[in-house]
């Protein structure tokens, strides 16, 4: 065996370091010749032994030694590792017990303290595989159930693999333990830590916390955890705000570095993979410093510690933790084995009369007081007796009836009683080599009593777990409920069950760092910060975005626009100016106004059409005048309502031979003024004659050509468009303008009559007569050119139906001034100021 023990030196550092200590004990320092059955230490004597056919070794921390240091055990056994040793006990009665299962072969054990050190467990190991040290029978056990961490079950592995003795541990989580290369002859009835961490991500997934806080310990346990859980978590828009690291060499001054970084944090969820005693110091920080709007979730390391649930100083901090568990289960009769024990049937149980000692302070055999013999364990309430929920004590449960199972595999022969038989070929309960076990547990595939089929995956039994929550009880204290399942891959959880540390069952608490961008909106990544941190933008005109959190908004095609919230492509709404909305009311009662006015004076000058100041200046050109206007103000009724073809054609014909008319007959009137004032020289007499009304009248005709207007109707004429534009949700229905050079033409050609017009009626502004029309037409003028002149930027300029709103406000425009400039002076002489329409007070300088 020590041979063997210094080949695994190769094997493992850890060894290197423990083992010299371990031979010291086991040799004794003074040589070799020391006997290997000595008398060990005297804590190894406490422990649980039963002999039998094959045996099966188990390794316990009964009495923790708290340092290194100490060279004191504690002197009272944990309840919880009691009930761990007599569950291996129970167990081997149960399967002795079954008919079907290692018939005529009785199975034993031997069950030692590893006080929870490496070289106590390295001592315990070597006596339980190298034989009884009492009664020096080298019979050795072919399998160890035990190391209670990883740690130890990385020590013992590399001692015992090269000798093949199985070892099952039923708490040992580290993934390094998978290898089976580095450990061929490890198992274990617990899942590994890589299961658990994908389990918090799962939750953390579910619940759409995205930014959370992660405090691990400084070790195996908390590394490996926190790399499977990143792993799991990218890509899936999950970030750590921290990740801070508690050592067990500076707890105190690391648990403050975290309380505070905590604190300050905004993450409103945190994680801890760490022990429940570095939990606890965590905690009364926390208490400390009143941080009690944190989510904690637990690793299975503390989730169902019974200390901190007990703490009533940390209960503030600690309700509503969510955490992962290892499966609870029950074992039908194990609460009434342990209920059963005393200290009369078993005298030699020095276990059973410390956990007397300890209970009802008394005794058999010591100082204490004589027991009565009537007290019993049946009203007890502790650890020990509390079978409810069953988690590390049912997996070892399940590795004695792994053993059992690969036990009997390696003792059954089928054809054993076949008279051909050579038995040579089956194994002896009494010469069971740990090799040929080893390759049977390989191939354990079984369903304990009352438990599911559970089944080796190399070293790992198939993923399950519990949900645990912590709740707060009517008396205030912290009670242990079950919420849900994770069975490898599946998450099963009730939600209405679950009290959050707010105390809430229904306000699952919110954990961003930025809230997610609603619909209507795309995600933008802040520079330099988490993907979780970012800006909501809202979508632009045109664009949507119809889901939560969305990184791109979509353009919405060419005939839909974006409704008011970003959310959904509608169809464009047609807009055109109409005369039901109030600015198309406006312009057609401004128009009509026009067309009565015009009509008012019309019928003015009619009724007095014999007065001077009516046949003043060509009485034909004034009633031309009138009706080319009152033709202005109509036309500007076309350019109102639903543009069609023809409508398309007509308002733009009818504005340009309207306004053409109307500065020729403004033009020819100039000209008639300076005619006659030309006409009063000496010798100038034939030029009023020759430039007489017929003359006029073809001038007339002569400027307002309409060859212009006929030319772009016919060769391009305006037709019906839908304006997409920039006018959002609506499509502009309008007359574009196909050929912009006939428009142009046009506004051209009225635009140079009126400025010869106004050239002229400047030039003849000055004329000695007492009533020179000449000054009218100059204010008119100047009037229509301002018009016009500011009109083409604006025109220019205007988004959608404005447009045509622009063009009938200078058409109105334009027409109001020529109609009062030049006639509202004429109408207020004839009707308030008879006395002045006299050929007299006309000729008057």
């Amino acid at each position: 065996i020590f041979i063997h023990a210094l080949v695994s030196l190769a094997l493992d550092p850890m060894v290197l370091l423990i083992l010299p200590t371990v031979l010291s004990r086991q040799i004794g320092l003074e040589g070799v010749q020391a006997t290997v059955c000595s008398r060990w230490e005297t804590h190894t004597k406490k422990g649980l032994f039963q002999d039998g056919d094959a045996i099966i070794g188990g390794l316990f921390n009964l009495y923790y030694k708290p340092s290194f240091a100490e060279q004191d055990f504690t002197k009272k056994p944990h309840y919880q590792k009691l009930q761990f040793m007599y569950s291996v006990a129970f167990a081997v009665e149960e399967i002795n017990r079954n008919s079907s299962l290692l018939q005529g072969v009785k199975l034993g054990y031997r069950i030692l303290d590893s006080c929870g050190r490496y070289p106590w467990a390295l001592q315990s190991a070597l006596s339980l595989i190298g034989g009884d040290e009492h009664s020096c029978n080298l019979t050795s056990v072919p399998l160890l159930i035990g190391a209670a961490s990883s740690t130890t079950a990385k020590v013992l592995s590399g001692l015992l693999a090269p000798l093949s003795v199985t070892l099952i541990s039923y708490i040992a989580t580290c993934p390094c333990l998978s290898d089976r290369h580095k450990f061929p002859s490890f198992f274990r009835t617990i899942p590994s830590d890589v299961y658990q961490a994908r389990a918090i991500a799962q939750l953390v997934l579910h619940f759409r916390w995205t930014w959370i806080g992660a405090v691990v310990t400084d070790d195996d346990y908390g590394y490996s955890a926190l790399q499977v859980y990143i792993y799991q978590i990218q890509g899936k828009g999950v970030c750590l705000e921290f990740i801070q690291t508690v050592s067990w060499e500076t707890v105190m001054n690391d648990v403050k570095q975290v309380a505070e970084k905590v604190q300050m944090s905004t993450a409103r969820v945190i994680f801890i993979f760490g022990w429940s005693r570095i939990v606890t110091q965590l905690f009364l920080e926390f208490a400390k410093r009143n941080v009690t709007d944190r989510q904690f979730l637990a690793s299975e390391a503390w989730s169902t510690s019974d200390a901190l649930l007990q703490n009533v100083a940390i209960s503030k901090i600690s309700n509503g933790v969510v955490g992962v568990a290892i499966r609870s289960s029950t074992i039908p009769g194990l609460g009434n084995y342990l209920r059963r024990l005393n200290p009369y049937d078993h005298p030699d149980n020095e276990l059973i009369r410390e956990l007397w000692e300890r209970e009802f302070g008394c005794s058999p055999e010591s100082s204490l007081p004589p027991c009565t013999g009537t007290e019993t364990l049946e009203d007890v309430q502790n650890v020990f007796t509390d079978t409810s929920q069953l988690r590390e004590t049912y997996n070892i449960y399940l590795a004695v009836y792994a053993a059992a199972h690969a036990l009997h595999s390696l003792l059954s022969c089928s054809n054993r009683d076949s008279p051909t038989n050579n038995s040579s070929t089956c194994s002896s309960a009494k010469h069971i080599t740990p090799r040929e076990l080893l390759q049977h547990f390989n191939k354990v595939n079984i369903s304990p009593p009352h438990g599911e089929r559970f089944y080796f995956q190399g070293a790992d039994i198939p993923p399950k777990y519990d949900l645990v929550n912590w709740q707060k009880t009517p008396e205030g204290s912290l009670k242990l409920v079950v919420i849900g399942y994770v069975d490898e891959f599946d998450l099963q959880l009730n939600e209405t069950v679950i009290q959050w540390n707010t105390g809430s069952n229904n306000e699952v608490p919110v954990s961003v760092c930025s809230q997610s961008c609603p619909p209507g909106t795309r995600k933008a990544n802040r520079k330099g910060e988490p993907v979780c941190c970012f800006d909501c933008i809202p979508c632009g005109e045109g664009e949507i975005s119809n889901i939560t959190g969305s990184l791109h908004c979509q353009r919405c095609p060419s005939e839909f626009w974006s409704n008011t919230e970003q959310t959904v492509c509608i169809r464009h709404e047609t807009d055109f100016l109409s005369f039901n909305e109030t600015l198309g009311i406006t312009l057609t009662t401004v128009a009509v106004s026009g067309v009565i006015v015009t009509t008012a004076v019309f019928v003015v000058f009619l009724y007095y059409r014999q007065t001077p100041m009516v046949r003043a200046n060509n009485s034909e050109l004034s009633f031309l005048l009138l009706l080319s206007l009152k033709l202005c103000f109509l036309c500007s009724l076309v350019f109102i309502g639903c543009p069609s073809v023809w409508s398309c054609r007509f308002q733009q014909a009818a504005f340009g031979i309207s306004f053409v008319l109307c500065v020729s007959c403004l033009l020819v009137k100039t000209m008639v003024v300076l005619a006659a004032f030309r006409s009063a020289r000496p010798g100038a007499a034939a030029l009023m004659k020759w430039f007489g009304p017929g003359l006029q009248r073809g001038s007339v005709c002569l400027f307002t050509s309409i060859i212009i207007c006929i030319i772009w109707l016919s060769i391009s004429p305006p037709v019906p468009h839908r304006d997409l534009g920039i006018q959002g949700s609506k499509v502009t229905l309008k007359c574009a303008i196909a050929c912009v050079v006939g428009f142009s033409l046009v506004l051209g050609y009225i635009g140079l009559l009126a400025c010869t017009c106004l050239l002229l009626a400047f030039l003849a502004r000055k004329l000695p007569d007492n009533f020179n029309e000449a000054r009218l037409i100059t204010f008119s003028m100047l009037i229509f050119c301002a018009v016009w002149v500011a009109f083409v930027p604006a025109y220019v300029s205007s988004p959608g139906k404005y447009v045509v709103a622009v063009e009938i406000f200078a058409i109105l425009a334009s027409s109001y001034g020529l109609l009062f400039c030049i006639f509202a002076p004429k109408c207020f002489i004839i009707l308030f100021r008879p006395d002045k329409n006299t050929k007299k007070h006309l000729m008057a300088k």
